[in-house]
């Protein structure tokens, strides 16, 4: 299975960061920065959550009965005119859910790291969020998951096999640091202070490797 990060190399990923550049009012480049270190993180965070039944049921849910993935299937029709205030509203219940109190520091993050500032960063993951769930709802179909077993299996694909065994790349340590900076299992633990207070030296270098990551 292809990865999230593949998806946006993609002539569909081109689409998608062309679309939400233009509807958030973002420099192409930047949007795309902040969605390849966005998208990883959000589905990091989604995989963790779906460790529990009822996560796994939840996420589960929303793909069977919101996000089928059919929003993919005209993304001309979704950017053009400008996307509306009922998908920025679901992306922002959806980002509230998966990242929770974290969500402003992980917004804080990427804009240090994209160069905008936190409020540009939150309004791209609002249009991009129901894009990734549409997309998780689209390998949900054509892989035939049928019950929450199978939801952290298809996550853990999509992150390029970052909950297999196996050679661990950077970007997966990355998505690890960033998700548990402290080691104790929380999303996002601390990690602003790491990113914009130095503490760099508790990371291990998060900062040097997300700079090789993305040119930074």
């Amino acid at each position: 299975m292809a990865g999230i990060l593949d998806l946006l190399n993609s002539d569909l990923g081109k689409q998608i960061i062309s679309g939400v550049a233009g509807s958030t009012g973002t420099d192409s480049g930047k949007a795309g920065n902040v969605l390849t270190m966005a998208l990883p993180v959000l589905m990091k965070a989604m995989e963790r959550n779906t460790a529990t039944p009822e996560g796994a049921q939840g996420l589960q849910n929303a793909l069977e009965n919101k996000h089928d993935g059919s929003i993919l299937d005209n993304l001309g029709g979704f950017f053009g005119g400008g996307v509306d205030d009922a998908v920025k509203q679901d992306g922002a219940g959806i980002l509230k859910h998966v990242l929770g109190a974290k969500q402003s520091g992980v917004e804080q993050i990427i804009g240090q790291k994209s160069g905008l500032d936190a409020g540009a960063v939150g309004n791209i993951l609002k249009v991009a969020a129901p894009i990734l769930m549409g997309v998780l709802g689209k390998q949900k179909r054509e892989q035939n998951i049928t019950d929450s077993n199978g939801i952290g299996g298809l996550l853990g694909g999509l992150l390029g096999g970052a909950s297999n065994s196996g050679p661990v790349t950077t970007e997966q340590s990355f998505l690890e640091k960033i998700l548990d900076a402290d080691g104790d299992g929380s999303v996002i633990d601390d990690v602003a202070g790491m990113f914009l207070g130095g503490a760099e030296k508790k990371s291990g270098g998060l900062g040097g490797m997300l700079g090789g990551l993305f040119g930074k």
